[in-house]
Parts: C-alpha cells; sequence; structure tokens
C-alpha cells in the first residue's frame, strides 16, 4: 500500500515566494509539454510522448538555469508524467465513447501540485516502526449526534464544523450571487466562498486524523460499519425542513448532518472515512474490518442523530 503524509509549512514571505515560483515554473513546464504535442500533431501528424519530452529536458534546464534550471529534475518528470496520464485518460475515453475532455492548458489557480518522486533527486522519508500489539478490539458505531461510539463505551464528539460557519458562508455565497460574471469583485467573492470551504474541509481532517490514530495505538482489531455515504446524502424525495428535538430528524437536516460529520473522513470505503482509516491501520499493522450497519445505532443511541 502506498502511504502519504501531510505537513502544515509555515513558510516565510521569502519561502511563500520561492514555493509559488516553483509553482509557477512546473504549471509553465506543463503547459508548454501540452502545446508541444499540440503542435507536432496538428503540423506534422507526429504524436509526441513522455519519453521524448523528458528526454529534452536536460536542453531546457541548460538554457534556463534561473527557471527550469532550479528544479528537482525528478518533479519535472513528474510533472510531464502528470500530462502524459491525462493523454492516456483521454484516449481511454474516446476507444470506450464516454465523454472526451482534451487535455487542458493550466491557468493560474489550477495547478496547485507538484510531486517529488520518492528516488532519483525526490524526497525521501523513513518509515516510522509499528505500534506494539495490544490484544484489544473495538467495534465502532459512526453517527452524526457523536462522530464515534465505541463498543467500550466511548464516544467521540462531532464539532459540526459546517455549522460552526454556515451564517458567514451563506453571507458570502449571497454575495457572490449578486457579483457581475467575469469581475474582479466576482473572482474575489469566489475567493472568499472556496476559503470558507477550504477551512470546514481543513477541520473535518483535523478531527479525523487525530480521531483514527488513537484508535488504531489502542487496538489490533477494528470492526466499524459498512456505512453508503453516498446513499444517506442522496437528495429524498421531500426536503422539507422541520427540524426535530436533535436539529436532524427531517431528510434534508439529516442530510446536511451527515455531509458535516467528519466521520465520513475516518473510515473506509465511504466518501473518506475508511479509505484513512485503511491507510492508517496498514501504517500501524492494526486489522479493520466491515461490518453490516443494519441495527448497530439500536446499542449505541447516543452516537446516532
Amino acid at each position: 500500500m502506498r502511504r502519504s503524509f501531510k505537513f502544515l509549512l509555515r513558510p516565510t514571505a521569502s519561502q511563500v515566494a520561492a514555493l509559488a515560483a516553483c509553482l509557477d515554473d512546473h504549471r509553465d513546464l506543463y503547459n508548454a509539454a501540452l502545446e508541444h504535442r499540440r503542435t507536432a500533431y496538428r503540423k506534422a501528424g507526429v504524436t509526441v510522448r513522455y519519453g521524448e519530452q523528458s528526454g529534452e529536458l536536460k536542453h531546457i534546464r541548460a538554457d534556463d538555469p534561473g527557471g527550469q534550471g532550479r528544479w528537482s529534475f525528478s518533479s519535472q518528470q513528474a510533472t510531464l508524467r502528470r500530462l502524459d496520464k491525462a493523454f492516456r485518460a483521454f484516449f481511454d475515453r474516446v476507444k470506450a465513447g464516454r465523454t472526451l475532455g482534451f487535455p487542458r492548458f493550466k491557468g493560474r489557480g489550477w495547478f496547485d501540485t507538484v510531486e517529488w518522486p520518492k528516488d532519483g533527486d525526490g524526497c525521501r522519508w523513513d518509515s516510522p516502526l509499528e505500534h506494539p500489539a495490544t490484544g484489544a478490539a473495538v467495534g465502532l458505531d459512526m453517527g452524526v449526534a457523536s462522530l464515534v461510539a465505541t463498543s467500550d463505551g466511548e464516544h467521540v464528539a462531532n464539532p459540526r464544523h459546517l455549522a460552526a460557519t454556515a451564517t458567514r458562508l451563506a453571507a458570502a455565497q449571497q454575495d457572490l450571487a449578486r457579483k457581475k460574471r467575469g469581475s474582479k469583485r466576482r473572482r474575489k467573492a469566489v475567493a472568499r466562498v472556496a476559503a470558507l470551504h477550504a477551512k470546514v474541509r481543513r477541520g473535518r481532517l483535523d478531527s479525523a486524523h487525530k480521531a483514527a490514530p488513537a484508535l488504531v495505538r489502542d487496538h489490533d482489531v477494528i470492526v466499524h460499519e459498512d456505512l453508503q455515504i453516498a446513499n444517506m446524502t442522496r437528495s429524498a424525495s421531500s426536503c422539507t425542513v422541520s427540524a426535530g428535538s436533535r436539529g436532524v430528524s427531517s431528510p434534508l437536516g439529516r442530510k446536511l448532518s451527515v455531509t458535516d460529520s467528519a466521520s465520513r473522513i475516518m473510515l473506509a470505503d465511504c466518501a473518506y472515512v475508511a479509505r484513512r482509516m485503511s491507510c492508517i491501520a496498514a501504517w500501524g499493522a492494526t486489522r479493520g474490518s466491515r461490518t453490516n450497519p443494519s441495527r448497530t445505532s439500536r446499542r449505541y443511541r447516543s452516537a446516532t442523530a
């Protein structure tokens, strides 16, 4: 299993400028490689592949030592592979008769990642040791009122990040709706709405990543509900908001509450949830399994809405 690690960076002003320059140069490389492929096929009927473009990197870096030449060679190869992957996906869709979607040029704000492979001159990371066996097993009931209720009687609170930001988000979206399309003010309003959504997402991820490692560290076997979050948040035929005692009794209210619950990030096989748990379990040598969610909430009522 491939593992990924996320770190919170607090760069200085000069470091922010350097990171922005790195993104811009890799974006320029991506766009130039895309233009190269388009022009070669349009004018000469020649198909340019990753191997040929990767072979030209040495000359590109030599001709631009203060630009492309200052970044990792492996990371630039990864950017070219990213473009190659986009073309392979395009041709796969053509063969399957699906909606096409030709690879596009990346503008500012549409290219925000750079990959450093583990080999060559890329980044390296030494994996931590696995935690010792505890011999303990636990069952998890995912809910709304509580993020998690365990078979040991413990509960993890649901922070409800979306509800905490709802007022500001509604105001920002109303302000966005009043802006003229294509204007600078609309772009600024879009950025404000996106920043609020990003804040909610970061909060959910933070809650899930703090709860999951503790469960993995203390248990060798974790059994959780095989929830289908997509089905739980699907629009109901009746979406009248007449909240009950917990504020989530209506179809729409429950849909929003399930969406706001960070439990969907914490477990395997539903939107985010078990994928996080499965990755952490693989890292910590904890065995996880799924079970039919039928009637689990009756045993742990305080975890449900």
